[in-house]
């Protein structure tokens, strides 16, 4: 005869089976078995580890051994489970069966319907750190400054703002696209556009703008961004093609409004406001560059002539007037004299050399000497 013997521990169970087929469970304690063509076997389980893993653990269930040993968890596809073990959370719970020895260890287990797929509860930060979280929850951050789309399998279902949202795996595909909705620019540059007088001009231009309404924005183009460029480059080649050379650079910001005037109602289509339109930098072709560098000059030469001759003019027609005043106050014309005198004088010492030849001499002398 063939006797087995074993010892089961006070926080341990064993499961028997004969032949494979499970037949019970052994409590703690000694036991010995007759097994005289060693047809029985005992697999120990420790309930100070909660979670009872086992191949034929569907067997074992539905056997009715486990019924007030343990929790058994049955889920199905749309349905997930928390477990907290003494009242700490332990992990989250995919569909599939599950028991957990309640012998040793406080299991507690709750049964969630993932069919609502996001995830709300005021615990999710501890639940999304949890073991096996990463095989059943999705997270998603909405950065500052920013919203998200929500979309369940394509379909829009809300607009987040900032913050972290958690969603069930494998109920329907989530989506969360990001919009940014800070002040945003787009560099239009190197644009070759002829004016109507057939002057190809080369120049950059830049537009500000921000998103208002970002659920348009993502559906009413594949690439918004790329679209507000194209419109962009359109509009400057209507708005400059439009105008000739000379308008073109005297009244760029009358240009510049009615590039915003003309891009305005499409950047609305697609869910932007506009804030500005600038343009920052002209090229002229070579040829044009000389030709406009000479026309500057021959201007500014011009203008300089001008004003020399306005100078001239003002200058003679000063001197006409004081010699006006001079000729009807006698006066005032000795004043001048002798105001001459008196800075010949200060210059230096003052010698007049007189001759008596000649009565026209003589004149003179009459005259320097009432003078002085």
């Amino acid at each position: 005869m063939i006797f087995k013997r074993i010892q089961i521990k006070n926080f341990e169970l064993g499961l028997m089976f004969k032949d494979g087929d499970f037949v019970g469970i052994i409590e703690p304690g000694r036991h010995q078995f007759f097994d005289f063509k060693n047809r029985l076997s005992i697999d120990v389980h420790s309930q100070r580890a909660p979670f009872l893993q086992h191949q034929q653990l569907d067997v074992i269930v539905k056997s009715g051994a486990l019924k007030g040993r343990a929790i058994v968890l049955d889920l199905k596809d749309n349905q997930r489970a928390f477990v907290w073990v003494d009242n700490r959370f332990s992990h989250v719970l995919p569909p599939g069966l599950y028991a957990y020895w309640t012998g040793q260890k406080d299991v507690r287990t709750e049964i969630i319907d993932a069919n609502d797929v996001r995830l709300n509860r005021s615990d999710w930060k501890t639940i999304v750190s949890s073991a096996m979280a990463s095989q059943v929850l999705q997270t998603a951050t909405v950065p500052r400054n920013h919203v998200g789309l929500l979309f369940f399998d394509g379909q829009f279902q809300e607009t987040l703002s900032t913050g972290s949202y958690v969603f069930w795996k494998n109920i329907t595909p989530v989506t969360v696209k990001l919009v940014d909705l800070r002040e945003q620019t787009i560099d239009v540059s190197g644009q070759d556009i002829m004016t109507s007088d057939k002057v190809t001009l080369r120049l950059n231009a830049s537009l500000n703008y921000r998103v208002t309404d970002a659920r348009k924005t993502i559906s009413e183009a594949n690439q918004p961004e790329q679209s507000l460029y194209r419109e962009a480059q359109l509009i400057l080649r209507a708005v400059i093609g439009s105008i000739d050379l000379d308008r073109f650079l005297t009244d760029k910001d009358a240009i510049a409004d009615s590039i915003f005037s003309g891009i305005q109602p499409r950047v609305e289509r697609l869910g932007y406001q506009l804030l500005s339109v600038g343009i920052r930098d002209v090229i002229l072709p070579g040829d044009m560059k000389d030709l406009m560098n000479k026309v500057t000059e021959a201007r500014k030469a011009a203008e300089a002539n001008l004003i020399s001759r306005r100078e001239e003019t003002a200058a003679m027609r000063s001197q006409a007037n004081t010699a006006k005043l001079l000729a009807d106050n006698p006066v005032l014309m000795r004043l001048k004299e002798l105001e001459v005198v008196e800075r010949v004088a200060a210059a230096g010492q003052l010698r007049i050399v007189l001759s008596d030849a000649g009565d026209d001499n003589k004149g003179l002398t009459d005259k320097i000497t009432s003078l002085i």
